[in-house]
């Protein structure tokens, strides 16, 4: 498959793999919120200190592309914070990793009520222009609210298969870097990862499309420097998705 160009060739390509928040759902604001909302009350009471405020390069280093109780532990770690890592069901208050995952998931759903799940006209116009073709598609994202959102978002009927948080928790599957989410997408799909494509907007995302092998991994530079995610392995690199062709 040739690369450089950003050009989706049906002839050439099965699938194309789709990450979901920052690529086809405009939540990277809402989820930036519950982050900063849940850290800056939540980090001075388990370390018992003052913290530095969480922010949006804390975002983007720690926390975008990845499973959320990754991110949470990652901020942690940043921070110099040891916490037991719990349960999944651990309630928020309870002290643990499990704990803050959870009640930043509760601000994220209490923020989705509020305004709903925008997506971007240009990513859904490309998502057509691929079925049209027949060219299988597939979410893949590390969230646990994969449904809610493509649901709140008008898109819960467009993918031929997904991947996303539960599946990563129920088959132990790493989160990206680790290119396991699309590889677990391109099995359902019965493609091989050579003739399928990752479009992804971190830089996390893009190196597991590279890992993986795919024959054609897109990066959108909506928060992360171009550069970096050319450095991460991507084939081509677009402002916006209305700079994809297909063919």
């Amino acid at each position: 498959m040739a690369v450089g160009d950003p050009v989706i060739d049906s002839g050439a390509v099965d699938a194309v793999l789709f990450d979901m928040d920052g690529v086809l759902t405009d939540t990277a604001a809402t989820h930036m919120t519950a982050w900063t909302r849940l850290f800056d009350e939540a980090l001075p009471a388990v370390s018992g200190r003052d913290q530095e405020p969480f922010t949006p390069e804390d975002y983007r280093r720690l926390v975008d592309g990845r499973a959320r109780i990754d991110g949470v532990v990652a901020v942690l770690a940043d921070r110099g914070i040891d916490l037991p890592l719990g349960s999944i069901d651990d309630p928020p208050g309870t002290g643990t990793a499990w704990a803050l995952a959870n009640r930043k998931n509760q601000y994220f759903h209490e923020a989705i009520e509020a305004g709903g799940v925008d997506n971007f006209p240009s990513s859904i116009a490309l998502l057509d222009a691929v079925r049209a073709r027949r060219v299988a598609t597939a979410v893949v994202t590390a969230s646990r609210n994969r449904a809610e959102i493509l649901e709140s978002a008008g898109l819960a009927d467009r993918f031929d298969a997904t991947v996303d948080g539960t599946d990563i928790e129920d088959l132990g599957l790493p989160g990206k870097p680790d290119p396991a989410t699309f590889l677990e997408a391109a099995r359902r799909l019965g493609t091989d990862p050579g003739r399928a494509v990752v479009i992804e907007d971190a830089v996390s995302g893009v190196a597991a499309g590279r890992a993986g092998g795919f024959g054609l991994v897109i990066g959108v530079a909506r928060h992360d420097d171009p550069e970096a995610l050319r450095d991460a392995g991507a084939d081509a690199v677009v402002a916006d998705l209305a700079e994809v062709k297909v063919r």
